[in-house]
């Protein structure tokens, strides 16, 4: 099936067979020729577009995590209590690893079947910073001491529960992970440790 289409560049079209096929089979395995040619472009485009197939793999994981980004950001709009939205992240999760397809985390995919340096792990640092962001500007909004140190669990916790999700597909993992954030979360603002 080629993603091709009229009133796409070649960027977006290879950018989609990018996104598909290495989520799908992953970055290591998938090479240049068969994005191309489900895209249907020219190699000669790949390479004056991306100019690598690690910078290819550097948009799609980009792609990913803006994806990603978005999908909470959006997800966590419905909830209106500090406490609701720094679980939220976990319901968000929850949906998306309910959904057909969902092969866990695009960035522990692609760290996980290449040298853990360059592009992937510069893209894999970049998002896993956000995502502690995320969770220590959640903390401080929910009123949790050392908010730096509580999002360190909840990453840990959100880590675990998208590698579950991936081996036991469905929403069971991100669910127990976010009653453990929740008991967590109760213990730590009540004033005592968790």
């Amino acid at each position: 099936m080629s993603v091709a289409s009229p009133r796409r560049s070649a960027r977006e079209r290879l950018l989609e067979a990018a996104d598909e096929l290495f989520y799908a089979e992953g970055v290591h395995s998938v090479g240049i020729d068969r994005v191309i040619e489900r895209a249907g472009v020219a190699k000669a485009s790949l390479y004056s577009t991306f100019g690598s197939k690690d910078e290819l793999v550097r948009a799609y994981l980009r792609g990913r995590h803006e994806s990603r980004r978005a999908r909470i950001l959006a997800g966590l709009e419905r909830f209106t209590t500090p406490r609701e939205r720094l679980l939220g992240v976990f319901d968000v999760l929850a949906e998306r690893a309910a959904q057909p397809g969902f092969r866990g985390c695009a960035f522990y995919n692609a760290s996980a079947e290449r040298d853990p340096s360059g592009v992937v792990r510069e893209e894999a640092d970049a998002t896993r910073a956000w995502t502690r962001g995320l969770f220590a500007d959640l903390c401080r909004e929910a009123g949790v001491p050392d908010p730096e140190a509580f999002a360190d669990r909840l990453v840990v916790l959100y880590d675990g529960a998208t590698v579950g999700a991936r081996l036991d597909p469905g929403p069971r993992a991100p669910l127990a992970a976010r009653g453990i954030a929740a008991v967590m979360l109760d213990a730590v603002t009540a004033g005592s440790a968790p």
